[in-house]
């Protein structure tokens, strides 16, 4: 018998990560697909939270009658409830609501104001209280959260964390009443309410084109004088609402640089001889912020829904204020049009942050 030599097959060569630019395995086309299910993700997430807005306020009866029930002659109420449409079945109500949402219609007040240009209108000022809370945010939590990690169980990092927690569980009502009695009314530093002097009001409502934004109105107005009181005007509600997310952000920061001064990677920057503060700053900071990023979306969630207290304490006159004028008087049409716009701002908030996100982390992958 012959022995019969066995042949190896040559291996297949390795592929190639260079030419691997546009495939399903690239960080490119990872990223893309993470960002197209966030996107899709928009809609079902929208939409389960405008149908329970709608079917909450379906709970109290229709908003006709919950709001000028008593008030008018029963077949006025009728005639109401008839133009609006809420005699008819629940389901065919659903739809409407649906379709009419699509085309950005949130309904009418019961002064007949369109809440599309309610939300318009006093949603910018919203949309400004919130910025300016994240900046103070910023400001408070993410030196203070480096501060503190980096001088660990030392006397000035307990009283950090106690400032954290107080800042997060304070009212935010009850920090408004504070801040607004210490520095406008016994010290009189600052203003006490408003977005701006009446004299400021009124010289911004001539500006063209006007955003609504005080601060772009000022600046498009071309008076420091009038930027100057916008700016003084914000600074209590401002920093009554962004303590909140401060200490979030505070511990957030602390807790994730120390982890991070513990990994790996950051011990073998000490060896190569760099210096502690090289080390925190250059490589393990920047790190420790992505968790901080991640939580975005919350926050400023959370910072929407503190708008209303802040903005009724501060007479702000926004969203949150207007939304609270609304369920004062049981107009509950407006209030399920401003809560849906709210619900569909913070779900397009979210996918923002998740993009934001899979820029900055690149361990993000679906």
């Amino acid at each position: 018998m012959t022995a019969t030599a066995k042949v190896e097959e040559p291996a297949a060569p390795a592929p190639s990560r260079r030419n691997n630019k546009g495939g399903g395995g690239s960080r490119y086309g990872v990223l893309l697909r993470y960002l197209g299910v966030r996107a899709l993700l928009i809609v079902p997430t929208a939409w389960i939270l405008v149908t329970v807005v709608f079917f909450l306020m379906r709970v109290i009866g229709d908003p006709i009658t919950a709001a000028v029930g008593g008030r008018l002659p029963a077949d006025q109420i009728e005639a109401r409830k008839e133009a609006a449409g809420f005699n008819r079945p629940i389901l065919v109500q659903y739809w409407d609501y649906l379709t009419d949402l699509v085309r950005l219609d949130f309904g009418r007040t019961q002064d007949n104001r369109v809440v599309t240009d309610v939300v318009l209108t006093y949603g910018a000022a919203t949309v400004e209280l919130v910025f300016w809370s994240l900046l103070i945010a910023f400001a408070v939590g993410i030196p203070l959260g480096r501060y503190a990690a980096t001088h660990r169980d030392s006397s000035s990092d307990v009283g950090l964390r106690l400032f954290a927690i107080l800042a997060y569980a304070a009212p935010v009502f009850f920090v408004g009443l504070v801040l607004k009695l210490i520095f406008a009314v016994k010290l009189g530093w600052l203003p006490a309410s408003g977005r701006a002097s009446a004299g400021v009001e009124l010289d911004l409502m001539h500006v063209s084109p006007k955003t609504n934004i005080l601060v772009i109105d000022a600046i498009l107005y071309g008076d420091m004088g009038n930027l100057a009181d916008v700016l003084k005007h914000a600074v209590l509600p401002a920093i009554s609402l962004g303590l909140l997310t401060g200490g979030v952000f505070l511990r957030l920061v602390r807790v994730n640089l120390i982890q991070t001064l513990r990994s790996d990677y950051v011990d073998a920057a000490r060896a190569r001889g760099l210096s502690q503060r090289t080390v925190t700053g250059r490589h393990a900071f920047r790190n420790a912020l992505i968790p901080v990023v991640t939580v975005m979306g919350m926050q400023v969630a959370m910072l929407l829904g503190g708008a209303v207290l802040t903005e009724r304490t501060f007479n702000w006159p926004g969203l949150g204020y207007q939304l609270a004028e609304y369920l004062s008087s049981r107009d509950f049409i407006a209030v399920q049009g401003i809560v849906a716009f709210i619900a569909v701002l913070v779900a397009v908030t979210s996918f923002l942050i998740d993009v934001v996100v899979a820029l900055v982390d690149p361990r993000v992958r679906f």
